[in-house]
């Protein structure tokens, strides 16, 4: 049997299909449906494949392509200036006031003249004279440090007599029997414990050889530091031509807080030494409230001087004050005011709540849906002097994903020289989008 051959149809190739026949009208009349119709056919075949290939690249596009950043809307809160400090000056006399080791916070004048109240004018500064009489000595017979006892002073019959010639002007005194031998370390420690004032004179004719030599030499020792408000006659303070005003006097209480011999002396509450015995210190206020030292001096009722220095520990700050009150009414007022002062200072500086855990900053908004609020993470305070203003900046993130918890930012406190910061965080999570959504956005996604 012999079978039929196929039929042309049947034989037509894509070659075939893609190649037009020479007759376009018998193309049309023979083949014209047949072949349009699988030309078409594989048209859509080869788009399908394509578009298969383009989809799966755009899915994977879609899907591992980079979120874009959230929306983080938020406010810079703002902290009230502190109250500003209020210094407690004394409202009788007249004083100055000197803090070293806080310019930063109080300003650079600060340890120099930092406060005054009163009249700046010379005043009786009395048994404060002595700590003058202290500095000219050892300017001229300097000792090495504190423990140095330096040159022996052996006191005549004439030093013995001083005992009398003062005690009979109601002056403070310490036994100086004739030929009692002493240390001049001890001699000056006698003469500012106490304030023994026949002390002051004999170590004074020791030293100069007469009151007029010591007279001579404090005047150039006044020159020489600058102190042109500052006149002394005598050693011992009883003369009121012995004046000073309060600002010289702090700076006589650092070139004396700066001298060993003198800061030891003046910050020993109590001593027993051969001869004057057992000594106490005039300074009732010492070791009070942080204060290490100096001179006391009265010549009665509205005369009360006070020379002191004090160490105040705030925070980090390890602050040296030094200051001098002059014409003070009484002993009490004087020191009652002194502790006012100091307390101020302290007070001065402090801790200003600037930020609560949970307070409010901002939201945030996900592009694909979902919101959370920013919080500040912990309690914030911030140390700063009186009324010094507090600057606030935010620095947010750009998170794409939220977890209860997470940091999104940072928010910073300035205060002067201090700076705290603190953590911002969401309080709720927020999901991550769908594979839907990331396939039917494709515009925040090239945005993103």
């Amino acid at each position: 049997m012999t079978t039929p051959p196929p039929d042309a149809d049947e034989q037509v190739t894509i070659a075939d299909l893609m190649t037009p026949d020479s007759d376009d009208d018998a193309f049309v009349a023979t083949n014209g449906p047949s072949r349009a119709l699988r030309i078409t056919g594989l048209v859509i075949a080869i788009v399908m494949v394509v578009g298969m290939v383009a989809t799966g690249g755009y899915v994977a596009w879609a899907l591992n392509t980079p979120l874009p950043a959230a929306t983080l809307e938020w406010q810079t809160p703002t902290v009230e200036t502190p109250l500003a400090a209020q210094i407690s000056l004394p409202s009788f006399g007249s004083s100055a006031l000197s803090v070293s080791g806080a310019d930063i916070y109080l300003g650079e004048g600060a340890s120099g003249i930092w406060q005054t109240s009163g009249q700046q004018d010379p005043q009786v500064m009395a048994s404060i004279s002595k700590i003058i009489t202290a500095l000219v000595v050892l300017e001229k017979y300097p000792l090495a440090d504190a423990s140095d006892p330096g040159p022996t002073i052996t006191f005549s019959k004439a030093d013995h007599d001083l005992y009398d010639q003062y005690y009979v002007r109601g002056a403070t005194i310490a036994a100086m029997p004739t030929g009692t031998r002493m240390s001049l370390h001890d001699a000056l420690a006698t003469m500012l414990i106490p304030s023994a004032s026949n002390y002051a004179e004999a170590i004074s004719r020791w030293a100069f050889g007469s009151i007029s030599g010591f007279r001579a030499a404090a005047r150039d020792w006044l020159a020489a530091h600058g102190l042109a408000g500052t006149t002394v006659v005598e050693p011992t303070g009883l003369d009121s031509a012995n004046v000073s005003t309060p600002t010289d006097l702090v700076a006589i209480a650092k070139l004396a807080a700066a001298n060993p011999t003198i800061a030891a002396i003046v910050g020993t509450p109590s001593l027993t030494i051969p001869g004057p015995g057992s000594l106490q210190n005039t300074n009732a206020l010492l070791g009070v409230d942080g204060i290490t030292g100096m001179k006391t001096g009265n010549l009665g009722y509205g005369t009360f001087a006070f020379l002191f220095t004090a160490r105040i520990d705030v925070d980090i700050l390890h602050l040296e004050v030094t200051g001098a009150i002059q014409g003070g009414a009484t002993r009490e007022s004087v020191n009652a005011d002194v502790l006012r002062m100091l307390d101020s200072i302290r007070r001065g500086f402090h801790d200003v709540p600037v930020g609560l855990a949970g307070d409010h900053i901002g939201t945030v908004t996900a592009p694909w849906g979902g919101t959370t609020e920013v919080v500040i993470s912990r309690d914030v305070e911030i140390f700063t002097w009186s009324d010094t203003p507090i600057a606030v900046e935010v620095a947010m993130d750009d998170p794409t994903e939220f977890a209860t918890g997470d940091v999104v930012g940072h928010i910073t406190w300035t205060a002067g020289p201090h700076s705290e910061s603190a953590d911002l965080i969401v309080t709720e999570s927020i999901d991550p989008p769908t594979d839907w959504w990331r396939l039917t956005h494709p515009t925040e996604l090239v945005a993103g």
